[in-house]
């Protein structure tokens, strides 16, 4: 459920307000970013880090279980009140939610696309022919190895800082990162390339955060949608997770949206890939703002059956 972004005066929130996070630098500052918004409406905020199995095990998402891994502990820790509030990146988020807890707002989408960061070339098209390209995403992979099969494309784990270590001591070649995460962390210097949404199509609600609460805490969860909540951005990532809702997607599945809102309506582009990454099929679908779920899962259904 996404409430509604309200308009009128803001008060003061008559408690403090604790708010959940991993402990990685990116996650820390996503959740001082919202704890900025809240202090701003007049709330004392708390943040407390959260280690998640996500965190604690290097190897690919793959091989954990799927999205949830980065936000289970986080999730337990809101149903147990030990937390009021979690901050999330959104490609983070399942499809479904544990009953109980529902995603209260949606603060402004920051930059959706993906980027290279190279020591070998000054973009994609440039990058030699093998060259080492790091990503454990299974939607990145697909992707590159359609614009580029020549590429060595490789497992790589790891917090930002330690995918550049890697680059920068030999390791790899290039890697490829969300603009929105190198953004946030005051690093954008290092992008070699922004990557067309054309080019490469992002993962569901990359680029967006988002705020979880427990679906019955309403006085805090009006609070939150006053001070954080973008109309704007719910709609396009509404439209977004109906389709990995409608694919069953989860951390194996290559599919990716993107939504925009144009002055005709919601557009929205998706990528689906079989899991081999041999076949992959792209399709767009478009409609008023008010059936952005409705959008969505129309989108899924003509890429499932164009895959089939």
């Amino acid at each position: 459920m996404l409430f509604a972004s309200c308009g009128g005066s803001l008060k003061s929130f008559p408690r403090k307000i604790v708010i959940g996070a991993r402990g990685s630098k990116l996650s820390l500052v996503q959740a001082h970013s919202i704890a900025h918004l809240l202090e701003k409406s007049g709330a004392e905020t708390e943040i407390i880090k959260i280690k998640t199995l996500g965190d604690t095990l290097d190897v690919a998402l793959t091989e954990l279980g799927g999205k949830g891994v980065f936000v289970k502990e986080i999730e337990e820790a809101l149903l147990r009140g030990d937390i009021d509030l979690a901050v999330h990146s959104m490609k983070d988020m399942p499809a479904e939610l544990p009953v109980g807890l529902t995603i209260v707002a949606i603060p402004p989408r920051q930059d959706p696309r993906d980027v290279l960061i190279s020591t070998v070339a000054t973009s994609l098209a440039k990058l030699p022919k093998g060259a080492r390209v790091g990503t454990s995403s299974p939607r990145r992979r697909t992707q590159l190895l359609h614009l580029r099969p020549d590429l060595d494309v490789q497992p790589m784990r790891g917090n930002v800082e330690t995918r550049l270590k890697k680059m920068q001591a030999g390791q790899i070649d290039a890697i490829i990162l969300a603009a929105a995460g190198l953004n946030r962390l005051g690093i954008s210097r290092v992008i070699t390339e922004l990557i067309p949404t054309t080019k490469m199509i992002p993962a569901i609600g990359q680029g967006a955060l988002c705020i979880e609460a427990r679906a019955n805490d309403q006085e805090l969860n009006d609070f939150v949608v006053k001070s954080a909540h973008h109309r704007a951005t719910a709609i396009a990532i509404a439209a977004e997770r109906a389709v990995l809702k409608a694919v069953g997607g989860d951390c194996h599945t290559p599919v990716a949206a993107y939504a925009e809102i144009k002055p005709t309506g919601l557009v929205i582009h998706g990528y689906l890939a079989n899991e081999e990454g041999t076949k992959h099929v792209t399709d767009k679908t478009s409609g008023p703002l008010d059936e952005a779920e409705e959008i969505g899962t129309r989108l899924a259904e003509k890429l499932l059956k164009k895959l089939s």
